[in-house]
């Protein structure tokens, strides 16, 4: 793929039905990549998707859209800090396929964004990736994530582990 311009901004209400239209593209990409099934999202409503747009304006969490020159939306990464202890995670994270690698740069762009944002929360970025998702695990590898050693259920499987990784910022 050539290289193409995209900017990376947070995501607001208005962004509701682009939300929506990239969330059901990485549940059907990746299954296993988030808490939720396409079959879930497909059904909800409006007002929950306005819901999930705002989160980008949240001062304590961050929702992020990379986006062409043409105004296509290629990538999404959040953050957000569910207590003192655990610190800034990171959630959400997909990328169009046409748009993925190091030469194209979204995962790269969205992630400095999220790391900048965590910055000021803590020293370190965490993350749970499901223990089958080996091409999200060497992306995460290749940005300094680390394997924790620990893992919980996952969510949607309780057969199935997700991984913590962690990445001192």
């Amino acid at each position: 793929m050539a290289a193409q311009e995209f900017s990376v901004r947070r995501t607001d209400a208005a962004d509701w039905r682009e939300v929506r239209d990239l969330r059901l593209e990485m549940l059907d990409d990746t299954p296993i990549g988030f808490a939720e099934r396409l079959e879930s999202a497909r059904i909800t409503s409006e007002e929950e998707w306005r819901v999930r747009a705002v989160r980008g304006q949240n001062p304590r969490g961050i929702a992020l859209a990379a986006i062409t020159a043409e105004g296509r939306w290629v990538g999404t990464m959040g953050g957000y800090i569910p207590d003192a202890r655990t610190g800034p995670l990171l959630v959400g994270v997909y990328v169009s396929p046409d748009f993925r690698g190091r030469e194209a740069g979204v995962t790269d762009a969205l992630l400095a964004a999220v790391e900048e944002w965590a910055s000021a929360y803590g020293s370190t970025l965490t993350l749970g990736v499901h223990e089958d998702n080996a091409r999200a695990r060497v992306a995460y590898e290749r940005r300094g994530f680390t394997l924790t050693g620990h893992s919980v259920p996952y969510v949607l499987d309780k057969s199935r582990r997700e991984l913590e990784m962690i990445k001192q910022l």
